[in-house]
């Protein structure tokens, strides 16, 4: 975690493949403001509802309860003034106005804003606002996983299932970590799982 003093607010984004510990970071961070008394809001998408309809959690089981929103302008809504930390799990289901959103929290509300996500998708492109927000950030984490067919840094998200345009929401039974060299692009997406 950074510490920076003074009035300003700023942005930190955790990027990543899947299953590359994003959230538990993001979960980590957030729970170090909780333990310094600092006001917290934390938010996710409502189209992530793998593991619990109110919650973030991370692939391990750590959690953490928040606010569900279907965009950037209920979180906008949602943010009381007395919030010193804004958290926003899986970010890049957000449309592209979530840019302009944790630029107006840190810059003019002076506020702490941590978002986790996607830096790519199943394709290996860059996802949503990602770019945007890389750009923007003070503070940039990129997590890694480990290959599931070799064992080498990972840093791509192999779909294993058909179907779902660019956002198909799942777990473990429909990715997997891939490393540059194993990732294959732009396959056609099959349901068995190779090296495992």
């Amino acid at each position: 975690m950074h510490v920076v003093r003074g009035e300003g607010g700023w942005i930190e984004v955790i990027c990543g493949p899947m299953f590359s510990g994003k959230t538990e970071e993001l979960l980590r961070r957030l729970r170090r403001t909780v333990i310094a008394r600092q006001p917290l809001q934390v938010f996710k998408p409502k189209i992530d509802n793998r593991y619990a309809e109110t919650k973030i959690v991370s692939h391990s089981a750590v959690a953490m309860e928040a606010v569900v929103v279907s965009s950037a302008e209920e979180i906008a809504r949602a943010v009381r003034p007395e919030t010193r930390v804004v958290g926003i799990d899986e970010v890049q289901f957000f449309d592209p106005s979530i840019v302009e959103l944790v630029e107006r929290l840190a810059s003019k509300q002076n506020m702490r804003v941590v978002v986790a996500g996607l830096d790519l998708d199943y394709q290996g492109e860059p996802f949503g606002p990602m770019p945007s927000l890389l750009s923007i950030a003070e503070y940039v984490t990129k997590t890694l996983a480990i290959c599931i067919q070799c064992g080498a840094p990972a840093g791509r998200s192999q779909r294993l299932v058909g179907g779902g345009g660019q956002v198909l929401v799942g777990a473990t039974e429909s990715y997997e970590a891939r490393c540059r060299s194993c990732h294959v692009p732009r396959a056609e997406p099959t349901t068995m799982r190779l090296g495992v």
